[in-house]
């Protein structure tokens, strides 16, 4: 990444985003290349985004999050939190009932319910090689009803080499040959269904299936 040239900026919006990141980032990136980061994040997320109506907000939450990733394996002071990835990949040929458009679920929902219940020992994150437009609004509710809020963070995301080279857990969920294999890793399969197009009830019961492996994972991890 050639940080002495940053491309221009898709949205002139995102120029605030350059500001606030550059101030919270000082000692650790250039302005150059938080705009680089930034700018690959909008285009990757405008590649499969079906309503761009939040995609300068949702771009520097994405930048922050492989920034941070970054600083991670640069080895910045604080960093040192056990890090989970959740991948889950869509198929191909998936189609819906909405007109065609894929819906994303698993990832965001067992991300989601590993943040809430391991209260800031972890840090988690979610992203897929094929990302969806859009979170499924059953996952959202199943959620709420467990006092689980889908924060604005847990949205369908892009895979990207600073997110898995920083993860230390990479958890795959319905994953084909397109996640990411790296060395030294510690991987784990939760073979969960789809909530895409299921009844409520079933995707409660996936809340749960996914509740109990995160169950099992935090007590596998070290005491903080």
């Amino acid at each position: 990444m050639n940080a002495s040239t940053p491309p221009v900026l898709p949205d002139h919006r995102l120029a605030a985003g350059v500001a606030r990141l550059a101030l919270r980032y000082r000692g650790h990136f250039c302005p150059e290349t938080i705009q680089h980061v930034l700018t690959d994040s909008y285009d990757r997320l405008a590649a499969h985004a079906h309503v761009r109506t939040h995609l300068v907000v949702l771009a520097e939450h994405l930048t922050t999050e492989r920034l941070d990733a970054l600083a991670h394996i640069q080895g910045a002071p604080g960093t040192g939190l056990p890090r989970v990835l959740f991948v889950c990949s869509l198929p191909h040929a998936r189609t819906t009932s909405r007109g065609g458009t894929p819906i994303a679920g698993r990832s965001q929902l067992a991300a989601a319910l590993l943040a809430h219940r391991a209260a800031g020992r972890v840090v988690v994150s979610s992203a897929g090689p094929r990302p969806a437009p859009e979170v499924a609004p059953v996952v959202a509710q199943v959620l709420a009803e467990a006092g689980v809020d889908l924060t604005e963070t847990a949205f369908p995301k892009p895979l990207t080499e600073e997110v898995v080279q920083a993860a230390d857990i990479i958890i795959t969920m319905g994953c084909d040959d397109a996640c990411p294999i790296v060395p030294g890793r510690r991987y784990l399969d939760w073979p969960v269904a789809d909530p895409e197009g299921a009844p409520i009830d079933v995707v409660r019961d996936i809340r749960e299936e996914i509740d109990t492996h995160v169950t099992e994972l935090l007590d596998s991890l070290p005491a903080t």
